[in-house]
């Protein structure tokens, strides 16, 4: 897959603004942080509530490590997943990890450029993601285009509102990167 010059520049950023951060940082993290293991199982069940059976292919936008595709996966009993994300490490993490889980594939790709003809997919999950990318709008335009008719889509973007500026403060000032990136 050929990438435009903005394409590149972009999963550069996104590499240095990760620079130090393991490939499998939720996999890890939710080993050793009995903070992050809380808040993602809560993050799995809320999202899981909302999904529904998938016969055919879903497309997980901003997969990271893999962590959640495989939730997405088992929970929606789906044909096959996709999970793309902007960080190489963690794609090539996913696919070694998540190997023997067939129906799952990883690849590096830019939600502003979906590589995938229209109509290819039954649902699209992006968590976490929107309030990331340069331009949310045409992202969802991206999204639109490539779900099928019928096909759903699960978004999840936090909230700015007085507990979870509560947990950011926590998570900022007493969980240091440094404890969860350790080797």
């Amino acid at each position: 897959m050929t990438k435009t010059k903005k394409e590149e520049e972009s999963l550069k950023f996104a590499a240095h603004l990760h620079e130090g951060v393991p490939a499998n940082w939720y996999y890890q993290s939710l080993k050793v942080d009995p903070f992050q293991k809380y808040w993602h199982k809560r993050r799995f069940e809320e999202v899981s509530a909302v999904l529904e059976p998938v016969k055919g292919k879903i497309l997980d936008i901003g997969c990271a490590d893999g962590m959640f595709s495989k939730v997405i996966f088992d929970k929606t009993k789906a044909k096959e997943l996709i999970g793309m994300d902007v960080l190489a490490s963690s794609i090539n993490w996913a696919e070694k990890h998540w190997a023997k889980s067939k129906g799952m594939k990883f690849f590096v790709g830019d939600a502003h450029n979906l590589k995938f003809e229209s109509g290819t997919f039954d649902a699209v999950v992006a968590l976490e993601v929107l309030e990331h990318v340069e331009n949310p709008v045409e992202v969802l335009k991206e999204i639109k285009r490539t779900l099928k008719k019928g096909g759903y889509g699960v978004f999840l973007v936090p909230s700015d509102n007085d507990l979870f500026k509560i947990v950011w403060f926590l998570w900022l000032h007493f969980y240091p990167r440094g404890w969860v990136w350790k080797d």
